[in-house]
């Protein structure tokens, strides 16, 4: 149902009343208004509501962004309606809607961490961040993590391991590398991807206290960079909050309840999903806005 019909709805109301208010005639009521009189008496045969005929409408475009991502609940549906349609909506019409149509989100599932601490650390930096995930600029406070995804080759279990760094200020993942081992090549190329991004970022560096970050080799790169480090406190997941949520919402919006039985489908997964969440993912954190809209608009205001 197009949105013109809507319009036409309050006109049809309108000849209706004043018909039969003022005795107007309905011909040239309808001709000074542009719509036929065969479309106004099909109508009056069956009245509907605008409001009734824009919940049609918008019960349409509901399952139509459902069919299109079956992992989008009420709220991310409303903000594709209001960002990409146009439609002033609010979440309680959607959820309304959205129920009525038995459409839910994902269920979440708990976080399984695979942070391994060093036996030896040369280097535990104090908690910095102190759980202030607020930035106004760009690069100037990196969240970093590695985490873990299974595919299977016939009863073969094998693994991948995703590193990423994550900005506060417009939440786009700066780098991120994927690879078949969990060690400090890994998270050493992830850094260095990022630096040759934003060369002359020198961001406050937070992470866990696994191996890697507590090694000797990433406290001077970090040196190298005039980055000051930061880190979580001991089984304080929460200290690394959006980094774990980012975990989070790719986890459960396109890797739990499925099977991936090949690496090649499973990292062309994560390596689609990052492109979506920075370009195409809207947040609430962010006004309803896209990492990469923030990261224009506060290039623009820099």
């Amino acid at each position: 149902m197009e949105l013109d019909l809507i319009r036409h709805i309050f006109e049809y109301e309108a000849i209706k009343e004043l018909h039969a208010l003022k005795n107007y005639p309905i011909q040239p009521m309808c001709a000074f208004l542009h719509i036929s009189r065969s479309a106004y008496y099909r109508w009056l045969k069956q009245p509907k509501s605008a409001q009734t005929i824009f919940n049609e409408h918008l019960s349409d475009l509901i399952r139509y962004i459902h069919e299109a991502d079956n992992d989008k609940g009420y709220r991310r549906i409303r903000d594709d309606l209001v960002q990409d349609y146009d439609l002033p909506v609010n979440d309680k019409r959607v959820l309304r809607i959205c129920r009525s149509l038995q459409i839910k989100s994902t269920v979440k599932h708990n976080p399984h961490g695979i942070t391994k601490a060093s036996k030896h650390p040369y280097h535990i930096a104090k908690n910095y961040l102190n759980r202030n995930f607020h930035a106004d600029q760009l690069n100037k406070k990196w969240l970093t993590d590695v985490s873990e995804f299974k595919y299977y080759e016939g009863s073969r279990v094998k693994k991948v391991y995703l590193s990423a760094i994550l900005d506060l200020a417009d939440r786009r993942i700066v780098s991120h590398v994927i690879s078949d081992r969990n060690d400090n090549k890994l998270v050493f190329d992830t850094f260095d991807e990022a630096v040759r991004l934003e060369p002359d970022a020198h961001p406050l560096f937070h992470s866990d206290c696994g191996f890697q970050y507590t090694s000797k080799q990433m406290n001077n790169r970090l040196k190298q960079q005039g980055m000051k480090q930061s880190m979580s406190r001991v089984a304080r997941c929460i200290d690394n909050g959006p980094m774990e949520g980012f975990w989070g919402t790719l986890k459960r919006e396109k890797y739990y309840r499925r099977k991936f039985t090949s690496r090649e489908s499973l990292v062309s997964m994560i390596e689609n999903y990052i492109y979506y969440y920075n370009n195409g993912r809207y947040q609430r954190c962010l006004n309803s806005k896209t990492p990469m809209n923030v990261h224009r608009e506060l290039l623009l205001a820099s």
